[in-house]
């Protein structure tokens, strides 16, 4: 089946609202009942909200969410075998979300590893880590790496999400980030790295880095101001690198005529929950610098800027929908 549509997504969480809300009459129940076997797509969006309510609700509807939030980080540093789990509680309010839900679309053994990483990052947050050699990182929201630093190396492993490097010198050691598409060695350098699904992204800001595929053994090297994509067999021409995409390491999101399809998708890895758009406006052009850690701010500011309105029937599903009267132009 293709894949659901924003419309039967979003009828999907109003009747979930209602439902839940304890106002919801034996018609709206009728109702709702007449939807839901109206289609095969109303039945498959319900399944979809309900999975996705099972993250939230359990301490969402605690009579006391701080006993909750207590009770899950407790249970899981019981099974930290490998290392100590730190589960960042200290924000839970309002839609009680949980850092490790930014890892929801990483496959499962990455998922794992990430939970036990050597360091890692909340969803939503961004965070400056100084290396033993003097070398910098940032860690992007819901990320993750491991450190192995040796006599003759220093290698880093990127699990989950995007980092930014700040290499240190030392010419006995060489440095490395090792993704599951290859490896990147630096040459004296200032670059980021980001997991996208199958793809390795690196972008070059100062200096050089190597790319190297896992598979094909492919190499080329990245000079300043280019980017590249690999996976683990192919390595794409170079390209012009967007220098606003430093921008993360101080929480923001610049943009410059981007599609609002592509500032959602990126607003999607700040904040838990769903967050879809419309397809009718998901092509409206987005100029300006947005607050990327704080997802719901950048959404108030785009909708005062757009046709748009930013739907909340749960505290954990947000919908951007067209403005009342407002229509959209390509």
């Amino acid at each position: 089946m293709s894949a659901l549509s924003h419309q039967a997504l979003q009828q999907a969480a109003e009747w979930f609202a209602l439902l839940r809300s304890g106002e919801a009459t034996a018609a709206d129940r009728a109702q709702w009942q007449a939807w839901l076997d109206d289609a095969q797509e109303h039945r498959k969006a319900w399944q979809q909200v309900e999975r996705i309510s099972g993250r939230f609700e359990p301490v969402q509807n605690s009579p006391s969410r701080d006993a909750a939030a207590r009770g899950f980080c407790t249970a899981n540093t019981r099974m930290a075998r490998r290392r100590q789990v730190l589960v960042g509680l200290g924000g839970l309010a309002g839609s009680a979300l949980f850092g490790w839900i930014g890892w929801r679309h990483t496959p499962l053994p990455g998922l794992l590893m990430a939970r036990y990483a050597d360091y890692r990052s909340e969803t939503g947050e961004v965070r400056s880590i100084e290396l033993p050699d003097g070398s910098s990182i940032w860690l992007g929201t819901a990320s993750a790496f491991d450190l192995d630093y040796r006599k003759n190396l220093r290698r880093i492993r990127l699990i989950a999400g995007e980092i930014l490097v700040q290499t240190a010198a030392d010419p006995d050691r060489p440095f490395v980030v090792d993704t599951p598409q290859g490896r990147l060695r630096a040459l004296g350098t200032r670059f980021t790295v980001r997991l996208d699904d199958d793809e390795t992204l690196v972008a070059v800001y100062s200096g050089a880095v190597e790319a190297r595929t896992a598979d094909t053994a492919a190499t080329r090297i990245i000079q300043t101001g280019q980017q590249t994509r690999f996976t683990s067999a192919t390595l794409a021409a170079g390209e012009i690198a967007d220098p606003a995409r430093e921008a993360w390491t101080r929480g923001i999101l610049v943009t410059e005529n981007t599609p609002l399809i592509d500032v959602v998708r990126e607003l999607r890895r700040y904040r838990g929950g769903y967050l879809g758009v419309a397809p009718e406006i998901a092509h409206l052009s987005v100029i300006g610098s947005y607050p990327a850690t704080d997802p719901d701010r950048a959404l108030a500011m785009l909708e005062a800027v757009l046709p748009i309105r930013v739907k909340r029937p749960l505290s954990w599903w947000v919908s951007i929908e067209p403005r009342d009267g407002a229509a959209s132009s390509p």
